[in-house]
């Protein structure tokens, strides 16, 4: 027997509420365990039911869709909907499986759907367990330094040589590009230029082809952007 997956949309326009609950009609597998108008009305259903699934508008009023998530110590799948795209960083911040932008089709809807459902199969993996460092060495200059994930901003390739930018240094290690990207977890960083390597963490902005770490300008190649966006869920 197929095992439920329990949704609660939040959208304060009625229509819209409507949408995702014919959407959800079309697949089996989707039961609707509650809907609400506002963040606040859906604090108190979280607490009437079990959701596995939310579809959350993001401009809403007394408290946003982006807001009222962070409101929450063990949010379920989210799927933000919105009719408006510059809320996509924000929305990736938070670990969003999909951004889908209004109106959207069913068939868009589908696939954002399997996105969550993907995610509930493969538990997603821990990046900082405690009994796993946090960090890691490199040796230049005659010197070895430790280096926090979270203070590595981006990793150019140099030659024989790779340039690494951290919120504290940029070192110079006599490190081939390669065997620096083995260094980092997936899940943290991205390749976006046969040259270039990034935090997601520390993304300002997109625009085009390149996208801004701390002000600075990184181009995205053409052979790395479908898949970059992918994994932003963009």
């Amino acid at each position: 027997m197929m095992q439920k997956i329990n949704c609660l949309i939040i959208d304060d326009e009625p229509v819209a509420r409507e949408i995702l609950q014919t959407y959800c009609a079309h697949l089996p597998m989707l039961q609707v365990a509650a809907a609400a108008s506002d963040a606040l009305e859906a604090k108190a259903l979280l607490l009437q039911h079990t959701v596995d699934l939310i579809f959350v508008d993001i401009n809403m009023p007394v408290l946003d869709g982006i807001a009222f998530i962070k409101t929450l110590k063990k949010p379920p799948q989210v799927i933000f909907t919105t009719a408006y795209k510059e809320y996509a960083l924000d929305a990736f911040d938070l670990a969003a499986c999909d951004y889908l932008l209004k109106p959207f089709s069913l068939e868009r809807f589908i696939m954002a759907v399997d996105k969550a459902l993907e995610r509930m199969r493969t538990p997603a993996p821990a990046v900082y367990e405690t009994n796993e460092p946090a960090f890691f060495f490199i040796r230049t200059d005659r010197k070895i330094y430790s280096v926090l994930y979270e203070e590595l901003l981006y990793a150019e390739a140099c030659g024989n040589y790779t340039k690494v930018v951290t919120t504290q240094h940029t070192l110079l290690p006599n490190m081939p590009f390669s065997s620096f990207e083995a260094l980092l977890p997936e899940a943290l960083f991205i390749r976006v230029h046969r040259s270039f390597i990034i935090s997601k963490a520390k993304i300002t902005l997109i625009e085009g082809n390149r996208v801004l770490i701390n002000e600075v300008e990184i181009p995205i190649g053409s052979a790395y952007k479908d898949n970059f966006m992918k994994q932003l869920g963009l």
